[in-house]
């Protein structure tokens, strides 16, 4: 954790008290800025995911033998898992439909699904084999929930960072200090939509707005506490969501739980992300972790990428990143194919 001292900051937001530096204006075209920061997101995400892969389901590490290199567990090291295979999935689909069809991305998810991916979530894996044996999307995810009711993972929130990318120019959002009510945040809306697909409880579609909008505020120049002030606030997020999110950063370290609920995935993302200092202790403090160590690992990630960019991200977990797409294509993506991604997301 970052030696700063920690306190609310003006925005009410309990935080670091970083420098507030310049924000960028509007622009019709990405700055290079932007830019660099999209491409820490989107590559942030996949090394978050890959250095929490060995940790997965494993007991916190103590806070004097934190794991800082890329290791091996059930896949080689620098391998992403899931996590990052249904971001791309999503991703692939925003480019060709923006506005997100639904229709399109469940059928993806469920070519995903087919391929036999090396790990499913448990909600997720439930909802992927009725659309696989030809249940129309929105009738399987509301016959899981309702046999699921209280059922809110964080299955959504690991992959919907490709919306914050898709609508980097929101009109809803640019310049505005919160979506102004007279124009729908496209944003926001796919970052509900997505989570529909296949975690429709409150919480889950909450989730993934406020990490698409915080992630939005990041790569416009926001300080971290201001963008999370602001985006709890556009987002709407219920109640107890917004209670764990504000109170995470005064949290310590041994009661951070770390599961596959999304108030804990949350609470761990936005702990690290408000008390830390860089991209790399951001995610070593959230990996190590343990538990749901991965998809933690995947949203921080993401979080960080976007408020430190790409260059932050250490060149020695970058280069060994890697990641077989699609699914039984033979086809590994590296770094830069996850850059070429960012780029072509926001250059659309």
């Amino acid at each position: 954790m970052s030696d700063e001292t920690l306190g609310r900051d003006e925005t009410g937001v309990l935080g670091r008290n970083p420098v507030s530096g310049p924000q960028n204006p509007p622009h019709s075209s990405p700055s290079t800025d932007l830019r660099d920061r999209a491409r820490g997101c989107a590559v942030g995400a996949a090394v978050g995911d890959a250095l929490g892969m060995p940790l997965e389901f494993g007991p916190p590490q103590p806070a004097g033998r934190l794991v800082r290199e890329m290791q091996g567990g059930r896949l080689r090291p620098g391998t992403f898992t899931d996590d990052t295979e249904m971001a791309l999935a999503l991703a692939e689909s925003l480019l060709t439909r923006l506005p997100l069809d639904p229709a399109d991305l469940a059928q993806r998810f469920a070519a995903w699904y087919r391929a036999g991916p090396s790990d499913v979530g448990n909600h997720t894996r439930v909802v992927l084999a009725r659309i696989s044996a030809g249940e129309p999307w929105e009738q399987a995810v509301d016959a899981v929930q309702r046999q699921r009711p209280d059922s809110a993972g964080n299955g959504s929130v690991m992959r919907c960072w490709p919306v914050a990318l898709a609508h980097w120019d929101d009109p809803a959002l640019v310049g505005a200090r919160l979506p102004r009510p007279s124009v729908p945040s496209l944003l926001v809306a796919d970052s509900l939509l997505q989570s529909r697909v296949t975690h429709p409880h409150p919480e889950c579609q909450a989730g993934s707005s406020l990490v698409n909008l915080t992630i939005y505020r990041l790569m416009r120049g926001a300080p971290p506490a201001e963008a999370v002030a602001w985006a709890l606030d556009a987002s709407g997020v219920p109640k107890p969501l917004r209670t764990v999110v504000e109170q995470a950063p005064a949290c310590r370290r041994e009661a951070l739980e770390n599961t596959g609920w999304v108030h804990h995935t949350l609470e761990s993302a936005f702990w690290s992300l408000l008390t830390t200092d860089s991209f790399e202790e951001a995610v070593v403090q959230v990996v190590n972790l343990g538990r749901d160590a991965d998809t933690a690992g995947a949203v921080i990630g993401a979080l960080a990428g976007a408020a430190y960019g790409l260059e932050a991200i250490p060149a020695r977990w970058r280069t060994v990143l890697r990641g077989e797409w699609p699914l039984g294509s033979g086809r590994v993506w590296q770094c830069d194919d996850l850059i070429a991604l960012a780029d072509k997301m926001i250059s659309r």
